[in-house]
């Protein structure tokens, strides 16, 4: 452990499990019981993107498959199908996430809305084409809305607890 590249990483991969299982337990809140609502944003799905699209590094796949699996049972959901989406979309934007360091937030809150989107389609169609109970189309477009006005200001806050991209320089030193 006297690596400070390992250290760092170790020390990032226990930040994004310790926001990842309190957003878990405040989902799990009954914070108005009895009223339904409207749905709010997935941050952990932003907590994610935002995190492998700035360090892709320090985010290993077992450790985002763990945390959505651990998701997936606590919040009812079908056990492994959103985490085999998440799995798919984030190993998708990781080799991207150096080549789009270099245009405007608005391209990447852009293409993370589309695939969050798709996402969320393909859990549907996944769901009807073996019979599993579907969630009503309302809420499950309300959500994706919610998720995708809340990415910027998850974004922010990975900015602000450290989280940036790298720049090229440090891309270079961190290959050597």
């Amino acid at each position: 452990m006297n690596d400070p590249r390992r250290r760092r990483r170790f020390v990032a991969m226990s930040i994004y499990i310790g926001i990842g299982l309190m957003i878990l337990f405040f989902q799990l809140m009954p914070l108005h019981p009895g009223q339904p609502g409207r749905p709010g944003p997935d941050l952990s799905l932003c907590l994610t993107f935002a995190w492998v699209l700035r360090r892709p590094d320090q985010l290993p796949a077992a450790v985002i498959v763990a945390l959505s699996v651990v998701g997936d049972l606590l919040l009812g959901r079908p056990f492994g199908l959103w985490s085999l989406f998440i799995l798919m979309a984030t190993e998708l934007l990781r080799p991207r996430a150096q080549r789009w360091a270099d245009q405007a937030f608005l391209f990447e809150w852009l293409r993370v809305a589309i695939l969050m989107g798709l996402m969320l389609i393909s859990n549907r169609l996944i769901m009807v084409l073996f019979l599993l109970p579907v969630p009503a189309l309302a809420p499950v477009v309300l959500q994706w809305v919610a998720t995708v006005a809340a990415y910027p200001l998850v974004v922010l806050a990975v900015h602000v607890i450290g989280i940036r991209r790298l720049s090229t320089a440090e891309l270079e030193m961190t290959v050597n």
